[in-house]
């Protein structure tokens, strides 16, 4: 297990127990949630090692990993992604101001957003840890996937658009990739990074049960300051927000779930469009928010 003394972003030895919180998901086994009160990061305190990590993806029903997994809950993923990929894919188009470019996907899953950007005229290329959701990719939509021992030979400055969707929080070496961004990145491109937000109504509101902290497959737990913060220690400046608006309805149905709510599915779908409605007056406590960032000597003019 990884156990952290000091803060793994800013260094801080003033890390303080957050909350307790267990992978309702899979293993049910205890976690701790740590805080940082130098930068307000959060982290999971004694998360597993890079290589001990895979059991806890094992599962036919890991949604981004398995287009065929089971469940009412992942139907819903499901008409969410279908709904949520003709928004990226506008996002990405207005940001970059590009009908086509070069766009490269890290954590790209199933391969479902790459395989739209390809069909809109960009030249996609993917990156994507787990051997099956890989080669399911490949095989389905015939986009190039790489491992991610494969990203260091990339060359440089050959993107116009870098996207993380909901995968940073994932990474065992954050620094490392988002210093490969960097260098990846052309000298006008934009990264866009998507992330569930620990400081948001939904957040507060269900606690150890709150489904965005799937410890221990989510390392790093972020709000719009800590974020911030971490990204200009890299050289990027966040420019802009912006909602993720359907995955508080996901998350709210199942957190539910994890408490054990006799009604998860109504309580869910009651309670979502609450929290969305609340996070319509402030932006910073939505659920789910997509970052976009450009290196900050590029930041001018937005």
């Amino acid at each position: 297990m990884v156990h952290y003394n000091n803060c793994p972003f800013c260094r801080s030895e003033e890390i303080r127990h957050y909350l307790q919180t267990s992978d309702h998901f899979l293993t049910k086994e205890p976690f701790e949630i740590y805080e940082c009160t130098g930068c307000g990061t959060l982290f999971t305190q004694n998360h597993p090692e890079k290589g001990n990590s895979t059991r806890y993806y094992a599962a036919d029903d890991y949604i981004s990993h398995d287009d065929n997994a089971p469940g009412f809950v992942n139907s819903i993923y499901r008409i969410s992604r279908k709904i949520m990929l003709r928004n990226k894919k506008t996002l990405v188009q207005r940001l970059t101001a590009l009908k086509a470019g070069r766009l490269l996907d890290i954590g790209s899953g199933t391969g479902h957003f790459i395989s739209a950007m390809k069909n809109a005229g960009w030249s996609v290329k993917g990156v994507e840890v787990n051997d099956k959701a890989r080669d399911y990719s490949i095989s389905r939509f015939g986009v190039d996937v790489i491992s991610q021992e494969q990203i260091s030979a990339l060359p440089t400055s050959d993107f116009d658009c870098i996207t993380l969707w909901h995968v940073l929080e994932h990474l065992h070496e954050p620094f490392k990739y988002v210093s490969e961004i960097q260098r990846l990145l052309k000298p006008e491109g934009i990264c866009v990074a998507a992330l569930p937000n620990c400081d948001s109504y939904d957040a507060h509101h269900y606690r150890e049960f709150w489904a965005a902290w799937d410890v221990p497959r989510h390392l790093w737990h972020f709000n719009p300051a800590s974020f911030r913060s971490f990204a200009e220690s890299k050289g990027f400046t966040v420019i802009r927000m912006a909602r993720m608006p359907l995955d508080v309805f996901y998350i709210s149905v199942l957190s539910e779930k994890y408490k054990k709510s006799g009604f998860y599915l109504i309580n869910g779908i009651i309670k979502g469009p609450f929290f969305a409605c609340r996070a319509l007056f402030n932006l910073s406590a939505s659920s789910s928010l997509i970052y976009i960032l450009k290196k900050k000597d590029q930041q001018q003019g937005f």
